[in-house]
């Protein structure tokens, strides 16, 4: 019986301000190609050794330019001196770059190279992000935050739980319309329009959506109440 095929895995989506404080050796993300990485392991593996300092010097930056994008692979030059393409290191050597001469340094390896390890990738890289403008009716409270394009609103909800923690006992609107938790930005007819304000001259924030989220009375403190209560008398 043919096995049925394992099904892809749904990463999360990160934007590059999230991978930004992720700098230091105990907490150390990197982005290249559109991934996500923790190497923070890595990091701990390869203590106080010279093949990890390239990597902390660009902690919580992205190093797609030490990759080929059509191979994925660490980025090689032919020497000029050998004629023998070699790995491209410009900050130093990296941990799981053989050299590709004869050497006492070389050793067979019979693992993926961490940039292709799967252990070590937490998410996929956002592709652009963008502010929406989100307005409580209730208490008018007014915040401005930063979205990944790639995110759901159910996304977006827990990225402003930071404002409001019962973010989800309100409904979210736009104009008109009952948001879909389940769909973006762009597929609830929300387009980013900076780029055209940029073409006509004017600022990227000349107009910024607006959500409305109306709150839903689910009694949800009325019943924490009734508990606390009953706790009490108990």
């Amino acid at each position: 019986m043919q096995k049925a095929p394992k099904p892809e895995r749904q990463w999360p989506v990160i934007a590059p301000f999230e991978v930004v404080i992720h700098n230091q050796p105990h907490d150390c993300w990197v982005s290249f190609l559109g991934k996500v990485l923790d190497i923070t392991p890595l990091i701990t593996q390869y203590k106080d050794q010279q093949c990890v300092k390239p990597l902390l010097a660009m902690a919580g930056k992205d190093i797609s330019h030490w990759f080929d994008e059509r191979t994925g692979d660490i980025m090689h030059y032919v020497h000029p001196e050998t004629g023998i393409k070699v790995p491209y290191c410009p900050h130093g050597p990296l941990p799981d770059v053989q050299v590709n001469v004869p050497a006492t340094a070389w050793t067979r390896q019979d693992r993926p190279p961490w940039w292709k390890d799967e252990k070590y990738q937490i998410g996929l890289l956002s592709k652009k992000t963008r502010p929406i403008r989100i307005i409580n009716m209730l208490t008018m409270a007014e915040v401005t935050i930063t979205v990944c394009c790639e995110d759901t609103f159910y996304r977006i909800l827990e990225r402003y739980r930071l404002f409001n923690s019962d973010a989800s006992s309100y409904t979210w609107r736009y104009l008109d319309n009952n948001i879909d938790m389940t769909k973006t930005l762009e597929e609830n007819g929300i387009p980013d329009e900076r780029e055209i304000f940029t073409e006509l001259g004017l600022p990227q924030n000349f107009y910024m959506p607006s959500i409305f989220l109306y709150y839903n009375d689910d009694l949800k403190w009325a019943v924490e109440n009734d508990s606390d209560d009953e706790q009490t008398a108990t």
